[in-house]
Order: structure tokens, then C-alpha cells, then sequence
């Protein structure tokens, strides 16, 4: 346990803190319209969860391939630059649903999903390490944990509205370019705002050190290289979940896809409320033991899941995302925690770890060849690396405080 923490942000930080967790909600909805788009693409253009699958992977692949460019453009030009960038990515690549919808092909979509991953890519890379910064050290899990919550809530909205417009029409599907260009007009009038005002930059020595010196220094750097696995891992179930989530309850047969995406709005509405109450709780209690105990409910859950035990097997699925909330940005945070002018290069290779994204393409590939259940052996694998580095964390802390006492 560790004392109330009277300042959740530093001095002057409060207005570039509201305007930076504004983007949180922007790729929050991004990323959560993909899980609804799965089920979409296969009964429009006819293929397989394994081939829809593809969303995810090119999606991701962007985080892959852009995560180091961004990475230098955050170090060289600042956090303001980064985020234009990423909007400016984001806006066109939303955009591009409207000549992909006219071709009506399913690679069209792709390309536009990938750049529109490859913005988000720099939108993550500059706001998660960023927030980390606007404040007391002690209170950074918290804070990201404060601008993650409106990450949970376009998540949430974004499957509700978008699932209600695709699914919600009796005997046909809306056009997909309609909430796509709707996204795509709102982001670019953000990245004309954000063009035009001034974010402070935390200044570190030795800032100008180039950014490829910068990461090998990070990876012999152990502990880092252990939370790096961890988020990866945490990447691989959450995404992997999110993706498979409408396919799963629907081929179980436990209801029709517009419940389905209902459901899992609810689900990220749980999501989102166990974000906000994290960011609380973490002014009280080490972000190393909340993730911890957070770790072990999503292992008991996973198990409950593969269990396939039916309406408790869905019920399992629905709770994991309360435990699963605050582990992105805790993990994050407690990844990049005290490596002061190193914080802008580690935020740029953490943000590769969604390429985790990919591995749905495994689980669709499981379940077009064995059953709808086992595929959940790959999420509580991810989740278990994640309890491993919380224990660590945990026992390293304890042993500390020991022979300091």
C-alpha cells in the first residue's frame, strides 16, 4: 500500500493532459469497430473467419512497420507533430472507406485499414508516453489509467453504434463508408486543432540522442525487455478476444450478431468503468499488485471459458474484461517508468506490441479446423506472461523494501 497522492497531474499540465486523453477516445473507437467489422466482411464478401482475420493483421502490421517512424518523428519533432501526423493518417485512411466501398473488394478495405493503423501507430506512440510525464512519477499509472478510460468509452460506443447501423437493419447491412467517413471528417477537424495549438514538451538531457542508439540502449535493458513481452502478450489476448468475441458467441449459438455486439459493448462498458475505478484504486495501492491480482482473474476466466460450460462460459468471457482493463496503460507505465530522455524511444517500441493483433489469425485458423472453444488457449497464455512480470515486479519491490528496512 502506499499513500494518497495529492496531484494526479504536474502544474500546467492540466490543459495538454484534456487535450491529449481526447485521442484516447479517437483510437479507442478505431480499434473496436474492428471487432464488428469480422463478422461483417464475412457475410458480405463471403470468406471464412480465418480470411476476415486479415483486418487485424494488416491493421496491426501498421503498428509493426510505423512504430519506430514515429518514434523518430516524436523524438526529433515533438509530442504536437506526432499527433498531427497520426490524425492526419487517420482522417485519410478513413476516408479511402469510401472509393474501397465502391469497389466493394476486399483488399481495398485492407489498404485503407493500414493506414489508417499506421496513424494510429503515431497517435499511440505520442500520447501514452506523454501522459506518462504530465505529472508525478508515483502517479503515472494512474494518470494513463484516467486517459485509457475514454479509450474504453469509444470502444464501447464505437461497437454499439457501428454494430447497431451494420447489424441492426432486418435482411441487409449498412454501408461500412458511412460511419468511416463520419470518423474521417471529425479526426482531420481535430488534427487542424491540434495544428494549431502548443503542447509543452518535457524536456530530458541528452534528448537529441538518436533514436536507434536510444532503442538498443532499451533492450539491454532487462526489465524493460520484460514489460515489452508483457504488453506484447497482453496484445495478443485482448485483441485476440475482441476479434473473436462476435464469431465465438454466435457459433456457440448463444445469440444473434446484433446481440452479440451488444453484448460486447457491454462488455467494454465494463471495460471502461474498470479502467476508471483502476485509476483510483492505483492512487492507494502499487500498480505492480493491482496488475497482479487483475492478471490472476483473467487466468481463472480464460479457464472458465475453455471450460465451455455455456451461459457461465459467457459470463467469464464478459467479467475478463474488468480484469483486463487496467493492464495496458499499468503495464505501459511501469514499462517506461523512471528511463527518463529514453521514455520517448521506449514509448515508440512499446506501441509495435500491437502486431499482437496478428496472432487472431491463429485463432481463426483453430477454429475453422477444430472447434469455437479451444481458440482460447492462445489469450490465456498471453495472460499468464503478464502475471509472471507482475509477480516479478511485485517480488523485486518486496525484496527492495526488505533490505532497505
Amino acid at each position: 500500500m502506499r499513500p494518497q497522492q495529492s496531484k494526479l497531474t504536474g502544474k500546467g499540465y492540466l490543459v495538454p493532459f484534456v487535450l491529449i486523453t481526447i485521442l484516447f477516445f479517437l483510437w479507442g473507437g478505431a480499434r473496436a469497430i474492428l471487432d464488428v467489422l469480422n463478422k461483417h466482411f464475412q457475410d458480405e464478401l463471403s470468406i471464412s473467419i480465418t480470411q476476415s482475420a486479415m483486418i487485424q493483421v494488416i491493421t496491426y502490421l501498421g503498428y509493426f512497420l510505423m512504430a519506430v517512424p514515429a518514434g523518430v518523428v516524436t523524438n526529433n519533432y515533438g509530442y504536437r507533430r506526432g499527433v498531427v501526423t497520426g490524425l492526419m493518417l487517420f482522417g485519410i485512411g478513413s476516408l479511402l472507406f469510401i472509393p474501397a466501398s465502391a469497389m466493394g473488394t476486399f483488399w481495398a478495405f485492407l489498404v485503407a485499414l493500414f493506414i489508417i493503423g499506421c496513424g494510429l501507430t503515431f497517435l499511440e506512440t505520442a500520447a501514452n508516453p506523454y501522459v506518462t510525464e504530465l505529472g508525478p512519477r508515483e502517479t503515472s499509472s494512474s494518470r494513463l489509467n484516467l486517459s485509457q478510460t475514454f479509450n474504453g468509452m469509444g470502444c464501447f460506443l464505437a461497437t454499439l453504434l457501428v454494430g447497431q447501423f451494420l447489424f441492426g437493419q432486418e435482411g441487409e447491412s449498412g454501408d461500412v463508408s458511412v460511419p468511416y467517413t463520419i470518423i474521417g471528417v471529425v479526426v482531420l477537424a481535430i488534427a487542424i486543432l491540434f495544428s494549431r495549438v502548443k503542447l509543452p514538451e518535457i524536456a530530458h538531457a541528452d534528448d537529441n540522442e538518436p533514436h536507434g542508439s536510444n532503442v538498443l540502449k532499451l533492450f539491454s535493458t532487462p526489465i524493460f525487455v520484460f514489460g515489452f513481452l508483457a504488453l506484447l502478450s497482453y496484445e495478443v489476448a485482448e485483441i485476440s478476444i475482441n476479434s473473436y468475441f462476435v464469431n465465438f458467441v454466435t457459433g456457440e449459438g448463444l445469440m444473434d450478431k446484433l446481440s452479440a455486439s451488444r453484448v460486447i459493448s457491454l462488455a467494454l462498458l465494463i471495460f471502461m468503468v474498470g479502467r476508471f475505478v483502476g485509476s483510483w484504486v492505483m492512487r492507494f495501492v502499487r500498480a505492480e499488485v493491482m496488475l497482479l491480482w487483475c492478471a490472476a482473474g483473467t487466468l481463472v476466466c480464460m479457464a472458465l471459458v475453455l471450460c465451455d460450460l455455456g451461459t457461465v462460459s459467457l459470463v467469464a468471457l464478459v467479467l475478463n474484461y474488468l480484469f483486463e482493463a487496467i493492464m495496458f496503460p499499468t503495464i505501459f507505465s511501469l514499462a517506461v517508468r523512471g528511463l527518463g530522455r529514453l521514455t520517448k524511444s521506449a514509448g515508440s517500441v512499446l506501441m509495435m506490441t500491437p502486431v499482437g493483433g496478428c496472432v487472431f489469425l491463429l485463432m481463426g485458423y483453430i477454429a475453422d479446423r477444430t472447434n469455437l472453444v479451444l481458440p482460447f488457449i492462445i489469450p490465456l497464455a498471453g495472460f499468464a506472461v503478464v502475471f509472471c512480470y507482475a509477480l516479478h515486479l511485485v517480488r523485486t519491490k518486496t525484496s527492495s523494501a526488505a533490505s532497505q528496512s
